[in-house]
C-alpha cells in the first residue's frame, strides 16, 4: 500500500493514498465564523465548494504553518448522509510518499476517545509514522457540520 507522509509538530502521520483524490499547494479559505478553530474555512476546487480541516490544529492545537511544503491533500470523505465528498485536509510538509504492507501497522496500545481517528503505527528509519483514519474523523469534528448541504443557488448552508 502506498501511503502520503506528512508532518504536525515535528511528529510523523500517513494518509492512505487510495482515498487521495489530488494534492494541491496551500490556497487562501473563505473563513466561516463560529466553527471550531481547526476549520480552515472552504475554498473552490473545480467549481466544487470544499471545506478544509487544519490537521494541525486537530492535532495539536497549532495552525499549520505556511510553508511551500504545506498542502491541501483532498480525499474522498463519506459524510453522514452516506455520500462521497470532496474533503479537504491541510498538513505540513506533505511531500514524501511510502510504500508498506498492511500488516507492517501495529496497534499504538493507546485509543483516545476524541481522536479515534488516529491509527495504527509503523516504523522506518526515520522513527515512528501513525496511520490517520480518515472514516474515522469523530462527529463533532467534521459530520457535526454538514458543510456538504448545498442550496440549489449554491450557498453553503451549516446545518
Amino acid at each position: 500500500m502506498l501511503f502520503l507522509v506528512f508532518e504536525i509538530d515535528n511528529e510523523r502521520y500517513c494518509l492512505e493514498v487510495s482515498s487521495i483524490i489530488e494534492v494541491t499547494p496551500m490556497v487562501v479559505f473563505k473563513k466561516i465564523p463560529h466553527v471550531p478553530a481547526y476549520f480552515s474555512g472552504l475554498f473552490n476546487y473545480r467549481g466544487t465548494i470544499v471545506p478544509v480541516v487544519d490537521l494541525s490544529v486537530l492535532i495539536s492545537g497549532k495552525p499549520s504553518r505556511p510553508l511551500f511544503s504545506t498542502r491541501v491533500i483532498l480525499v474522498d470523505y463519506v459524510g453522514i448522509d452516506k455520500n462521497h465528498h470532496i474533503l479537504g485536509l491541510l498538513a505540513e510538509r506533505a511531500t514524501e510518499t511510502i510504500f508498506c504492507k498492511e500488516e507492517a501497522f501495529q496497534p499504538s496500545g493507546i485509543e483516545v476517545d476524541n481522536a479515534k481517528y488516529l491509527g495504527d503505527v509503523i516504523f522506518d528509519e526515520n522513527g515512528m509514522i501513525q496511520r490517520i483514519r480518515i472514516e474515522k474523523l469523530p462527529p463533532e469534528t467534521i459530520q457535526g457540520y454538514d458543510f456538504f448541504a448545498l442550496k440549489e443557488n449554491n450557498d453553503i448552508t451549516i446545518l
